[in-house]
């Protein structure tokens, strides 16, 4: 049995656009519903939240951000030193394997830092 291609087309446009409407009729009533339920309120972004110990969640982050950088420059100054110390004891003319792992390490300790002022 052979189909027409037309009639095909249009009956498949006719299930699309059934489905279509079918599909969009709940979400019109939902939208409808919406307007007797009272939803709470999202919470304001530039509001601060209180921790059950009363303080500020805000004060707290940047407390521990500011103790995380000073720790990070310690051990940034460590490596440094211990830097400064191996290209001494090298020699002119001779570079450790150390030292470039050392560079490494301040970079990354440096980046960290940037990282997190910039925040």
């Amino acid at each position: 049995m052979a189909y027409d291609s037309n009639r095909m087309s249009s009956t498949r446009r006719a299930a699309l656009f059934a489905l279509t409407v079918s599909a969009m009729a709940p979400a019109q009533q939902q939208g409808e519903g919406q307007d007797q339920q009272h939803l709470p309120l999202p919470p304001n972004p530039g509001e601060d939240t209180k921790l059950p110990n009363g303080k500020s969640q805000k004060d707290m982050i940047a407390k521990q951000e500011h103790e995380r950088a000073l720790k990070d420059a310690n051990d940034l100054l460590t490596v440094a030193q211990q830097l400064k110390d191996e290209l001494q004891k090298a020699g002119e003319y001779v570079v450790p394997v150390s030292s470039v792992k050392k560079t490494e390490e301040i970079e990354r300790l440096a980046r960290r830092i940037r990282g997190r002022l910039k925040d």
